[in-house]
């Protein structure tokens, strides 16, 4: 597995957020972790940046633990992240934004990582030197994930990506993560877009009150709309996300 959580308690102050949270990713796989706000999604992501104090239990990078690192070292270590906000440098161009993430990346990496960015995102390397405050919200997205894989991860998280984006936008979202997992980088995404999510990840964890309630496949989850409606207030609907 390239990531596993298991039994991961975090707390904000006195308060218990995340109850025993366990999963597993394994090489190019999509996983997504659904909930309703509050749920516990976000604080999950952030526990495995080290954002977040995994108060007990275990996070493992390839079988490395890596709870309690800085963030930077988990980074370092094979982890992107593109935060729920995107959290781009509005002031700087698309260029220098990807430069900055490549800060502490040797040459060799940097130059591979670039190109692959511009591979995904022909439109960035078209824009490079244009305000990252002068793109629109799918170009910041764009951004934000190719500034996460330029120091080419063994995994992408994802939080709340399809967050202010149009219909269409999300369905290219989706062919992106999908075109991420199928170059062998592994795929975590936090989500509310339930068809999104479904139409991209192969598994899933539904979280409710920081617990794990429900993991299934998609097969699986499709075959439930009793939890689905339960733990997310939504009915699945065939067709492509964003329909």
């Amino acid at each position: 597995m390239i990531l596993e959580l298991e039994s991961v308690d975090c707390f904000y102050g006195l308060s218990h957020v995340l109850h025993g949270v366990s999963l597993k990713v394994g090489a190019g796989e999509i996983v997504s972790i659904l909930g309703r706000n509050g749920a516990g999604k976000t604080t999950t992501i952030q526990a495995i940046m080290g954002l977040v104090e995994a108060r007990s239990g275990a996070i493992r990078l390839a079988n490395a633990p890596i709870a309690g690192r800085p963030p930077h070292e988990i980074c370092r270590r094979g982890v992107g992240w593109v935060p729920q906000g995107r959290r781009i440098f509005p002031g700087l161009t698309v260029e220098e934004n990807i430069h900055l993430a490549t800060l502490k990346v040797d040459r060799a990496k940097r130059r591979i990582g670039l190109e692959r960015a511009y591979e995904l995102f022909p439109i960035l390397r078209q824009r490079r030197s244009v305000l990252a405050s002068g793109l629109s919200g799918g170009e910041q997205q764009m951004l934000a994930i190719a500034r996460a894989l330029v120091g080419n991860p063994c995994i992408l998280l994802l939080d709340e990506p399809t967050e202010g984006l149009s219909p269409l936008l999300v369905r290219e979202l989706v062919h992106v993560v999908r075109d991420i997992a199928a170059h062998g980088v592994a795929v975590l995404l936090a989500e509310q877009n339930i068809r999104m999510a479904l139409s991209t990840a192969s598994r899933h964890y539904i979280l409710d009150k920081g617990e794990v309630c429900f993991a299934a496949t998609t097969a699986e989850i499709n075959g439930r709309e009793d939890i689905i409606v339960k733990y997310l207030g939504v009915t699945p609907r065939t067709g492509h996300p964003g329909d």
